[in-house]
């Protein structure tokens, strides 16, 4: 392949995988109280930690991945913060139908996001990065 090309995807792909995770990040900062009290509902201890914890994983990790730094690490943090978050904010179990599907399609998403993280830990960001791997 084409190594501009193989770049030009490594770099789209990198910003791609990120976009959520700053989104979700920015959110959950000006929205820190409603964050806090999500979390809460789910019977999470110490929620402001964790919502505080959230937005730093999703700020940090995905600023480091857009910028090709340390991206196997970040990409391996994301990682595994994606298990717990998966389990306890996407389980559709014992939910009604409409809201159980709604769930099936962030525990899908989010498993994807999951396989996008493990490919960047495996092959690295690519020649267009700070890690220039």
């Amino acid at each position: 392949m084409n190594n501009n090309i193989q770049n030009s995807a490594a770099l789209a792909g990198r910003f791609l995988l990120a976009l959520i995770f700053l989104i979700s990040g920015f959110g959950k900062v000006t929205g820190f109280a409603g964050t806090v009290g999500y979390i809460a509902s789910k019977g999470m201890p110490l929620p402001e930690l964790m919502a505080a914890g959230a937005a730093a994983v999703e700020l940090l990790g995905g600023l480091a991945l857009v910028l090709g730094w340390k991206t196997r690490w970040a990409a391996a943090a994301i990682a595994l913060f994606l298990i717990p978050t998966t389990l306890v904010f996407h389980n559709p179990a014992g939910l009604p139908a409409a809201e159980a599907q709604a769930q099936v399609i962030n525990l899908l998403k989010n498993i994807s996001i999951f396989g996008g993280m493990l490919m960047l830990v495996a092959f690295g960001p690519g020649r267009w990065s700070i890690d220039k791997e």
